[in-house]
């Protein structure tokens, strides 16, 4: 499955919602150190429920050492200013794919280190900024797991509500 990286995280409930969603899809979590809070903070713990067991979650230092750990994958950056739509993705499994800090989005300089033709966006109206983190995690995940056919997914499932 997909590896979703989240690049210097800053608010928990996100960083839980992110675990919870990985759990459900089988895709692998990377989060990218700084993050802006501590891994046994009660909100991660309560957004993330009981899934911080079933979900594959790796802490790399920094972003080169994350990437290392990616080198046979593909990385895109998910940014506001990318140049290809989600939904216009050539999916595969093993895609990485890097989304920034909630109140900054992802520097300029990393950008340009992953390279701005291997970025997606995720069509909003003019006048919005941008989409809350988990959100935007969840909108590429569950189209990158829709196009691999829903790899793993237990038959008859239905989604509660």
């Amino acid at each position: 499955m997909i590896h979703v990286v989240l690049f210097e995280p800053e608010i928990p409930p996100n960083t839980g919602n992110v675990i919870r969603l990985c759990a459900n899809t089988g895709a692998t979590l990377h989060l990218v150190r700084p993050l802006g809070f501590r891994l046994d903070d009660k909100s991660l713990q309560r957004s993330g429920l009981d899934y911080h067991d079933l979900a594959d979650v790796r802490v790399h230092s920094n972003l080169g050492e994350c990437l290392k750990h990616l080198a046979d994958s593909r990385v895109f950056a998910v940014e506001t200013g990318g140049r290809r739509c989600y939904s216009e993705h050539d999916y595969r499994p093993d895609d990485a794919f890097v989304f920034g800090p909630e109140t900054r989005g992802l520097p300029s300089l990393v950008q340009d280190h992953l390279g701005r033709e291997a970025s997606l966006y995720i069509p909003m109206r003019p006048d919005c900024r941008s989409i809350n983190l988990s959100n935007t995690v969840a909108i590429v995940a569950f189209e990158a797991w829709r196009r691999l056919g829903f790899a793993g997914q237990m038959t008859g499932q239905r989604a509660p509500g």
